[in-house]
């Protein structure tokens, strides 16, 4: 396997639409900002004092005490009693439409390829399923660092060596995001997969 690395021609012939440096930079914000909101799960909850446990009864008279006057014992300024304005379960998903998509991932692509960080493969795969092996391919190839690769299909073998390698991550071309992009030093391209992005950025 020897890696090339993908240029802006490659691209062109590959019929891969990129954006220059000047568009798409909101895009790329509001992509990265809807995954990780969607990824929230919403599902921090605190009790009102009309839910914690207690009865509603006057901890003491009125007058007399010297004290404060106070009701029941589930009032938010005693401990165990309710939190006021705390939070509560609801949905921090966003929606992106496909156009802001498109324009995100042409413009990160196009930022990738501008810094010759894409290599394309004709072919990668780990045919003994050992991680050391899956190590050694990946060292003829790229620099160290965060690897992404991308492929339209990838052998069990090759998954199997891969797993337990937390620096490396292998992607299908048809799942790829904008994020795993992003974060990657170095990302290659195996095959035919630049069609599937090409297909996704037209």
């Amino acid at each position: 396997m020897s890696a090339k690395t993908f240029t802006a021609e490659d691209a062109q012939a590959a019929n891969l639409v990129l954006v220059g440096a000047e568009k798409g930079r909101q895009a790329v914000h509001d992509l990265v900002i809807a995954y990780r909101a969607n990824r929230r799960t919403g599902s921090a909850c605190t009790k009102t004092r009309g839910e914690v446990s207690g009865n509603n009864r006057k901890i003491y008279k009125q007058k007399g005490t010297g004290g404060a006057r106070h009701g029941d014992k589930r009032a938010p300024i005693f401990v165990g009693g309710g939190v006021v304005f705390g939070p509560r379960p609801r949905d921090y998903s966003k929606k992106v439409t496909k156009t802001v998509r498109k324009l995100a991932l042409r413009r990160t692509l196009g930022d990738l390829v501008r810094a010759e960080k894409i290599k394309s493969v004709e072919s990668f795969s780990v045919a003994d399923g050992k991680t050391k092996s899956f190590i050694a391919a990946l060292d003829a190839l790229v620099n160290p660092g965060k690897i992404l690769v991308v492929a339209n299909h990838f052998a069990d073998s090759t998954y199997l060596a891969g797993r337990n390698v937390a620096w490396v991550q292998l992607v299908n071309a048809s799942d790829v995001n904008v994020e795993q992009l992003l974060l990657a030093n170095s990302v290659i391209l195996v095959g035919d997969a630049v069609q599937t992005l090409a297909a996704r950025t037209a």
